[in-house]
């Protein structure tokens, strides 16, 4: 569901965009604001750097987000009528998200293209995704500026302005780092590490969602199914995926958030003990235990050893529950922190199989300590570019103990 600058001045609810609504704005004379931008035809595909494109998406992003809209007139700010936008072919719109990436910096991921109308009265809306990347800069030559929208105009920001910007990015990722860390810490505790080695997953949103809508049981149940079918498409179904052994269908409540329990109760299950939580703002955690798994009939790992299909799956089940959350509630960026964390007298041993299947530690690292892996995770691409970030993340995982290759994660990829 899509809620643009023109569902709110429409007084329309999270819907699609439509054509209709275009032809609603027009009769009710709706007049631009600072993220809404009324232009009668596309800018050129070719040059399209050198064009107003740029400055435009910038001063969007820089006001906190807002929605371009190519094919309709304007007179006195007030939209009057239809033209045609223009073609907009793949090659367009690639050149259209290309220019917000090259052309501005930092570049401005997950534009929304949307298309409407019939030929001789084609619309073509620009979504721009809020930012906290501020302030983003427009180079022309040798000289920069940073463009900003003051109500329905585009101007350039003074130093003052650029300076508070930089401020509040920086102030924003100090706070991210400590969502994170305080995500970690709550996920790490209570967890038997002096016996088995935990592997502690959490996710953030760099711009967390703000609905005042809290999450219902049913919501909270479709994302977890939703995850656990996506990590599935991610990793291979032999490994032990901690998604698998919580309670998916019967989230409890928690503190703004709804937590999946371990469902690995009996003495027998219980080496496959996980926990999973989703947050009212976006964020994410896995806590799952991995050291000290079953190795045959009543036989088990000692504690501080881990196999490297273990980190992989937890790692599919993480990242199923972000793509899941972020999908749902439009979120872009995720800041991830990964961890093993064993306080036992033993180094930690990262194993492995061989081509054969069999248990192989040949080149596993002796690790005193694992040291956390961080990441910047885009939930909002493509399938393929989503399962890169997937595998990326489970190799860093896993090359620290030593181990070269994944075993369990796939090498494409079709959601379901």
């Amino acid at each position: 569901m899509n809620f643009t600058p023109l569902h709110r001045l429409l007084g329309i609810e999270p819907a699609p965009l439509t054509d209709e609504m275009i032809d609603r704005a027009i009769e009710q004379a709706i007049v631009e604001t600072d993220d809404l931008d009324w232009k009668s035809a596309l800018p050129p595909a070719k040059g399209l750097p050198q064009t107003d494109f740029p400055k435009d998406v910038a001063a969007m992003a820089n006001s906190g987000g807002g929605m371009i809209v190519y094919g309709v007139t304007e007179d006195q700010k007030a939209a009057t009528g239809r033209t045609d936008a223009g073609d907009l072919d793949e090659g367009h719109e690639r050149a259209l998200r290309s220019a917000a990436v090259t052309a501005i910096s930092p570049p401005i991921f997950g534009l929304e293209i949307h298309r409407l109308g019939a030929p001789g009265a084609r619309v073509v809306a620009v979504v721009v995704p809020a930012s906290v990347d501020g302030p983003h800069l427009i180079y022309r030559g040798e000289l920069f500026g940073a463009p900003v929208r003051n109500d329905a105009d585009t101007i350039w920001m003074r130093e003052r302005q650029i300076e508070a910007m930089y401020r509040a990015r920086f102030d924003e990722r100090r706070h991210a780092t400590e969502a994170l860390d305080h995500l970690y810490t709550e996920a790490t505790h209570g967890r038997d590490i002096e016996s088995r080695a935990w592997l502690i997953a959490v996710a953030h949103p760099r711009l967390p969602a703000t609905s005042t809508d809290r999450p219902t049981r049913e919501d909270a149940k479709d994302i977890f199914e939703t995850a656990g079918r996506r990590a599935l498409s991610y990793a291979d179904r032999r490994g032990i995926h901690p998604l698998e052994t919580v309670d998916r269908l019967n989230p409890r409540p928690g503190l703004r958030r709804w937590v999946a329990p371990n469902t690995a109760t009996t003495d027998t299950a219980r080496w496959k003990e996980a926990w999973a939580s989703v947050h009212y703002d976006g964020s994410v955690s896995i806590a799952t235990a991995i050291g000290a798994h079953r190795s045959g009939a009543g036989t088990y790992l000692p504690g501080s050893q881990v196999r490297s299909g273990a980190i992989e799956c937890a790692i599919a089940d993480l990242m199923g529950l972000v793509r899941a959350v972020g999908q749902r509630q439009a979120l872009g960026e995720y800041e991830v922190v990964v961890g093993v964390e064993w306080s036992g007298t033993e180094p930690l041993l990262v194993v492995t199989v061989d081509q054969h299947g069999f248990a192989f530690d040949g080149h596993s690292i002796p690790l005193p300590r694992y040291t956390r892996v961080a990441a910047t995770i885009r939930a909002d691409v493509g399938d393929h570019q989503f399962l890169d970030q997937v595998r990326d993340l489970a190799l860093d995982c896993v090359n620290q103990g030593g181990v070269s290759t994944l075993h369990l994660i796939h090498i494409a990829c079709d959601e379901p």
